[in-house]
């Protein structure tokens, strides 16, 4: 066995020195005290680690991203939004050519495209439709056609825009409120769908409301109104709500809301949801 232990201490000792050179240029490069130089130098060290380490060796394929953070608020301007530096397979080998053999150009982009979300994510960052338009070097355009056919397709990817949800799409709320009426439970619709189970639950409740409200006769704009939801996905819950056959537990569940909410209507003693 070889023994690196000198070796290691060599790297050691030469990172020290780079980190005296660096504060030294700081301070007098920005003629600022040594406590702030060290605090410069900390903050280097936290942003740009990730890319100076040496120990994540890419494999081919594979490339290092900077992302917005997964944690970041949805109300953040994008610059003053923390980022994280996440490894992405842009190319996979021979399980991209299998794809591309079966399905050709179009299924691997859209094979990549799903993975690429999926490994973004689980390193704590979130991509978004024009980050991957650079990526993949082609049009948003092109990308909101993959992400209709993989969703038709039951398949969610965790982007920005959705996980957050921003935007004017509403197709992933809709997708939550199906996978519970298939008798879906929290914590696996949240895990299919990349939400947090506090999510899945919220939107399962504003469905309900809504059922209740339709039940009720009540009109599109009063219901968006009473329920602080858009018109948009409240006439999105009543289009799924015909279309929809819920599993038995599911229909019985709904059945006994709106017959609660009736009795509610009615004066008798029955407590609100």
């Amino acid at each position: 066995m070889i023994n690196n232990t000198a070796r290691q201490r060599w790297h050691r000792a030469t990172a020290r020195n780079l980190d005296a050179q660096f504060q030294n240029a700081i301070m007098q490069g920005m003629n600022c005290s040594p406590f702030e130089a060290e605090a410069i130098r900390d903050t280097v060290h936290t942003v740009y680690a990730p890319l100076m380490d040496s120990s994540a060796t890419l494999k081919p394929g594979q490339l290092r991203l900077s992302v917005i953070a997964a944690s970041v608020a949805p109300n953040t301007p994008l610059a003053l939004a923390q980022q994280c530096v996440v490894t992405l397979t842009l190319d996979a080998g021979a399980e991209d050519r299998h794809v591309r053999q079966e399905g050709g150009v179009i299924a691997v982009r859209r094979h990549r495209f799903q993975r690429i979300c999926e490994e973004a994510f689980a390193q704590g960052g979130l991509l978004t439709l024009e980050a991957i338009a650079d990526l993949f070097n082609c049009a948003v355009r092109t990308l909101v056609d993959d992400l209709a056919y993989v969703r038709a397709h039951g398949v969610t990817p965790p982007l920005r825009s959705t996980v957050k949800d921003m935007g004017r799409a509403i197709t992933h709320r809709r997708s939550i409120v199906e996978h519970w009426l298939a008798g879906g439970e929290y914590s696996d619709i949240a895990r299919t769908t990349y939400h947090s189970v506090q999510s899945v639950a919220n939107y399962v409740d504003k469905f309900k409301r809504c059922t209740a409200l339709f039940a009720a006769r009540f009109d599109l704009d009063t219901i968006a109104l009473i329920a602080g939801l858009s018109s948009n996905l409240v006439r999105a819950f009543r289009q799924l709500l015909a279309e929809a056959k819920p599993v038995p537990h599911r229909q019985k569940e709904l059945d006994a809301l709106t017959k609660k909410n009736a009795a509610c209507a009615c004066g008798e003693e029955v407590p609100q949801l």
